[in-house]
């Protein structure tokens, strides 16, 4: 057992006290488990009909809860979907973004870990952390926010898919050398711990897998060697023409070349699945730890990603741009408790990452505060016909500024204003009949048949830009876009405001 956990009382000396607290802990509130992946497409589960791939736990999850099939992350970055899963809060609120700026210690103390903790419960946290915590607008940085946990294995920046080298989790390298098994072995451990008291807990794991640059866990090469994969019906650039030229100004065009899906296509996928199947063990591994210590039956799943992938789309690799591979994400929920398990749900409500810290606090039977944008999911697991928004905003405010765009979502329809107006570009619309063209191949902004449509729209579109104006921090450049993302803005006031266009690479996220 890794030494740095090891101040709870052990289970050898107590085991009739850790039954008996363990059944007072499920009396009462449940505990709560929060699972994200990273770069995963929802087409890269067995339960989201891809045929092709082995991912038996999640699959199970899916089919003993309920799956979303219309959840979106509202920005396609890990940084500002991190901080969105933690506060509940657009982008524009938390302030926090690559190239931008990192989270207010003051909305750090309203995320979901502290506010349980604060109620009571027992949190730990393990794999990418994802953002940085300041003493303010023009504070220093702050560490690690280690101690607001009670247990710590998370890693700054990008962390490493070696385990010794992310100090947290150092204990475990020898028996577990590639991060992903570790976090479920840390899982294992922690939910251990946990039923030895009596609190109810919440634990956070967010694996690295599969982020790029690909590396899997070796001891699971044979599960797609040689393998081919059947590509989406919007594979390749003849799939993307159609799409603005302001989306194919950065790195997810070229992408689609340097990182092997025009010429590689199934030795990419290959890897990039088997990086998958390893979170799907570690999934199974921590809940045969449920099992285990007799806590499975009050233990709330929920699993998720940070943001999608093109996986060669469009003929578009990576993510952060609105389409739908890119924000349009997996979600599973498991509640044990609930009558409705085991019917293997499925919702196609509008949901997305402003909606988790929400869910959890009403899970622990919490108050939601107001700051939050999201909502309770939990309505859609008594009633999956159910709905609880109307619409959700997606946002791009990184990278080369003529990928820039905010776009709206609804069930049926999607708009995306791309304002970029530099010489040789004009600022370009958007709209998808997502319900009868789900794969986005079909830009009908222009198709007269669709102008109720658009002008509706727009009108959703321009009120959600009066949130942001109304909403947005002061600080980090975010009120600027009000005038950015203005349809009636000449754009002689908008470059003004945008970032100087910089030769060199972008950043990694």
């Amino acid at each position: 057992m890794p030494p740095y956990i090891q101040f709870f009382t052990p289970l050898s000396i107590f085991p009739l006290l850790a039954v008996f607290t363990a059944l007072t802990a499920q009396a009462k509130q449940p505990n709560i488990i929060y699972l994200m992946s990273d770069d995963q497409s929802n087409y890269t589960m067995g339960c989201y009909g891809n045929a092709d791939v082995q991912t038996p736990n999640l699959d199970r999850l899916s089919a003993e809860g309920i799956t979303f099939d219309n959840h979106y992350v509202t920005t396609a970055i890990c940084m500002a979907s991190r901080a969105t899963a933690m506060t509940g809060m657009y982008e524009y609120k938390t302030g926090c973004n690559f190239e931008h700026g990192d989270l207010t210690q003051a909305k750090w103390q309203k995320a979901y870990p502290v506010l349980l903790r604060a109620a009571g419960y027992l949190t730990a946290f393990a794999g990418k952390f994802g953002f940085d915590i300041i003493d303010g607008p023009d504070g220093k940085r702050l560490p690690m926010p280690e101690h607001d946990f009670d247990l710590w294995g998370g890693g700054k920046g990008q962390t490493n898919y070696k385990t010794k080298a992310n100090p947290s989790m150092e204990a475990y390298s020898k028996d577990y050398p590639h991060s992903t098994l570790s976090y479920g072995a840390f899982g294992r451990d922690f939910i251990a711990q946990a039923a030895r008291g009596d609190q109810p807990f919440c634990l956070s794991i967010s694996f690295k897998a599969p982020h790029k640059p690909a590396t899997p866990d070796p001891q699971f090469d044979a599960i797609y060697a040689g393998k081919t994969f059947t590509k989406p019906a919007n594979y390749g650039r003849e799939h993307g023409t159609h799409f603005s030229k302001q989306s194919q100004q950065d790195r997810q065009y070229e992408r689609f070349e340097s990182w092997g899906y025009a010429d590689n296509y199934d030795e990419v996928m290959a890897i990039y699945h088997q990086q998958i199947y390893a979170i799907d063990v570690a999934v199974g591994m921590i809940r045969a730890a449920l099992d285990t210590q007799g806590l499975a039956d009050n233990t709330v799943i929920i699993y998720t990603s940070d943001n999608g992938f093109f996986c060669g789309s469009h003929g578009y690799g990576s993510k952060v741009l609105p389409y739908q591979e890119s924000t349009n994400v997996p979600l599973i929920i498991y509640d044990p408790r609930h009558t409705n398990s085991g019917k293997q749900l499925r919702s196609d409500a509008l949901t997305a990452n402003i909606d988790f810290a929400p869910t959890i606090l009403r899970l622990a039977g919490l108050p939601v505060p107001d700051n939050m944008d999201g909502t309770d999911l939990m309505p859609l697991y008594q009633d999956p016909t159910a709905e609880i928004h109307e619409l959700i905003a997606l946002i791009n405010v990184w990278g080369h500024p003529a990928t820039h765009a905010l776009a709206v979502v609804t069930k049926d329809m999607k708009y995306i204003h791309w304002p970029y107006a530099a010489e040789g570009f004009e600022a370009t619309d958007e709209l998808y009949h997502l319900s009868k063209d789900p794969l986005e191949l079909i830009n009908r902004a222009d198709n007269p048949e669709y102008a109720t449509a658009m002008k509706q729209m727009r009108q959703q579109y321009d009120g959600q830009l009066a949130s942001w104006t109304n909403q947005a921090v002061s600080y980090n450049k975010y009120q600027a876009y009000s005038t950015v993302f203005d349809r009636t803005a000449a754009w002689a006031d908008k470059s003004s405001k945008l970032p100087k266009v910089k030769l060199e690479k972008p950043k990694k996220n």
